[in-house]
């Protein structure tokens, strides 16, 4: 498998939540994101914002995170942008933001949750500019930043984090941990997510989603079984092999049973 360079396109906007919640109200489906441009301009949705910054959260930011595969994941995410809770949301765009950025999805793991074990209370910037370089070193981008890319870079994870309710500042250079744990909803969503990406429920259970959340593979298995007391699905499990048995036969109905 070819391994997925690190980039800048954090900068963009970093978690971008409430651009993307305005966006998912003119976005519908069938439109790329050139329409969703013109459309944004002609309504105004953003008077503050220049035409070329809006270009930059819609193609790179919006387009890059929500229209991966033509109308996905956003046609499930307009429907639920409206029925979820915030909490709820946030995560399910942080799962695409990560998946988009994986320099943030390795920060979250490498860093953060490392931290969270090990009993820390606190990040620094200099920890994000140490990730950064050591990510260099290990050839994770595709040319070595500057020295000013790097510092942009490390602001840009912890930004990100303070986006998304994993951190809140303390100072200019250090980031107080936030107790951070899956919704009910939001593993709901994952779990069909990679189930309908064709994942066996073996990979389901492994896969590197859940790390966002501080899940390892087994405490993924407890959350099925306390899941599967909900009706979301079926659990039979026998030493390393687990069979799920899945309600729901697209993902749009879980969508709407979501939305309920």
């Amino acid at each position: 498998m070819t391994m997925q360079m690190y980039t800048t396109k954090l900068q963009v906007g970093l978690g971008l939540i409430e651009e993307t919640r305005k966006l998912f109200e003119v976005w519908s489906p069938g439109m790329d994101t050139s329409d969703l441009q013109a459309i944004s301009l002609e309504q105004g949705l953003f008077p503050q914002v220049t035409s070329r910054r809006l270009k930059n959260i819609i193609h790179e930011g919006f387009g890059a995170r929500y229209l991966v595969s033509d109308d996905y994941p956003a046609k499930y995410l307009k429907v639920l942008a409206i029925e979820l809770n915030s909490k709820v949301f946030n995560q399910l765009l942080l799962i695409y933001t990560c998946r988009s950025n994986i320099i943030l999805s390795d920060f979250i793991k490498d860093v953060f949750w490392q931290s969270f074990e090990a009993g820390k209370n606190i990040i620094t910037q200099e920890q994000s500019e140490r990730f950064v370089l050591n990510s260099m070193d290990q050839g994770k981008t595709n040319v070595r930043w500057a020295d000013s890319t790097i510092r942009r870079v490390s602001s840009y994870l912890t930004g990100a984090c303070v986006d998304f309710g994993l951190m809140k500042k303390d100072t200019r250079n250090e980031f107080i941990l936030l107790p951070y744990r899956i919704e009910e909803k939001s593993a709901v969503y994952l779990s069909y997510d990679l189930h309908f990406s064709g994942k066996g429920d073996n990979a389901v259970l492994g896969h590197q989603d859940w790390e966002l959340f501080g899940l390892k593979r087994e405490d993924v298995l407890d959350e099925f079984k306390r899941l599967a007391l909900k009706d979301w699905f079926i659990v039979q499990s026998a030493g390393l092999a687990s069979r799920i048995g899945w309600k729901y036969d697209t993902m749009m109905e879980v969508v709407h049973a979501l939305a309920e």
